[in-house]
């Protein structure tokens, strides 16, 4: 059992726990489930951290490590949210796992109802599960997993013939008409390293620094943030090592002031098209990401149960780490459990006042 705070000795290690896991049971965090459960003294039941009953008061709670020690002391499980029984998101999540699997082996991307009824769900309601899961539609993580599938198919293959089977394409007409929007440039252009692919780019100066940003025919692929402008260019060779790097015009240095707003006042909308490139999975996460509200921070806990992922924790970390498109898609909005900054790609001091600027905002 979780000890109880003790009025003669507090111990402040426990206290710490209590003051979380107390805070996990006003908001129901289903981030919780499973870490603990707490017990009511005035009604004699035990529940998981999410239960929706009626919220008691803190003086009758008690909190448990597992259901055996929550029973030991005298308490019954409750009937509303089972501790016992797998909850309702976590079956969602069973499933919603189950057909990101069909999807990523299957040779022909499965119907809306195809998947649904693998998952037992109507597919309305399989759509909505899957995508309060993932962050995604069940079709946009199919085509992310296949942009994957190409991008790894042409870095491995000897021509663009053999890439287009090993891709799962029935024919080349499909995956050429397919090809910029998986990659952002032609099959033979990807396949050396952004060889003839045209990528414009700007830096311009905020109050963080320098900060540059690219662009290909389809949308925003770097944002990228420094002290060192030149340095911020060099980064963008390593990404496109064979791609032709082009000066901004008047009308691309728009955008770059558009980013640098944003910077500045983060509670404006920045609305740019972004050529996003990474895995089915960092797909999943930056979505996710970008679904968090201005002003407001989640743990790399409470990310990884949002995309029904809660034992991925260092993955969803890694994912982070990967994104190359600064602000756009807000990793700095993540932070450790209970608050403290992690690592930031552009500096931890960056993502602190990023934090505060948007925190202020939102009191505005």
């Amino acid at each position: 059992m979780v000890t109880t705070r003790s009025k003669r000795s507090p111990e402040p290690a426990a206290d710490q726990s209590e003051a979380r896991f107390w805070q996990a049971v006003i908001a129901r965090d289903r981030a919780y489930d499973g870490t603990f459960y707490y017990s009511v003294a005035t009604t004699g039941v035990y529940c998981r951290p999410s239960c929706p009953a009626r919220r008691a008061n803190r003086e009758n709670v008690r909190f448990h490590a597992t259901c055996e020690e929550a029973e030991a002391a005298g308490f019954r499980p409750c009937k509303r949210c089972r501790p016992r029984e797998a909850s309702l998101h976590e079956i969602h999540a069973a499933k919603v796992e189950a057909a990101c699997r069909l999807i990523e082996e299957a040779d022909e991307t499965p119907s809306l109802d195809e998947l649904a009824r693998a998952s037992g769900l109507s597919p309305y309601h399989f759509h909505r599960v899957f995508k309060a899961a993932v962050g995604i539609t069940p079709k946009a993580y199919a085509a992310a997993h296949r942009q994957k599938r190409v991008r790894d198919s042409l870095q491995g293959s000897s021509s663009v013939t053999e890439a287009i089977h090993k891709s799962g394409f029935n024919s080349s007409g499909r995956f050429y008409a397919n090809s910029s929007d998986l990659l952002g440039m032609t099959p033979s252009s990807f396949r050396a390293g952004g060889a003839n692919a045209e990528m414009r780019f700007a830096v311009g100066q905020c109050s963080l620094g320098a900060i540059l940003v690219a662009a290909s025919a389809k949308g925003v692929t770097a944002i990228l943030m420094g002290d060192d402008p030149a340095g911020l260019v060099r980064s963008l060779e390593d990404m496109f090592p064979n791609a032709t790097l082009v000066g901004a015009d008047k009308a691309f240095e728009e955008v770059v002031a558009k980013v640098v707003g944003f910077v500045e006042k983060p509670g404006s909308m920045l609305d740019l098209p972004l050529d996003v490139r990474g895995t089915a999975f960092q797909h999943r996460v930056w979505q996710a990401l970008r679904q968090i509200p201005s002003g407001e921070t989640v743990s790399y806990a409470e990310l990884a149960q949002r995309i029904g992922k809660p034992k991925a924790v260092r993955a969803v970390a890694s994912a982070c780490a990967a994104n190359t498109i600064a602000v756009a898609i807000p990793c700095h909005r993540v932070v450790r459990t209970g608050g403290s900054l992690s690592g930031y790609r552009w500096g931890v001091e960056r993502k602190r006042t990023l934090i505060a600027r948007e925190a202020k905002q939102k009191t505005k």
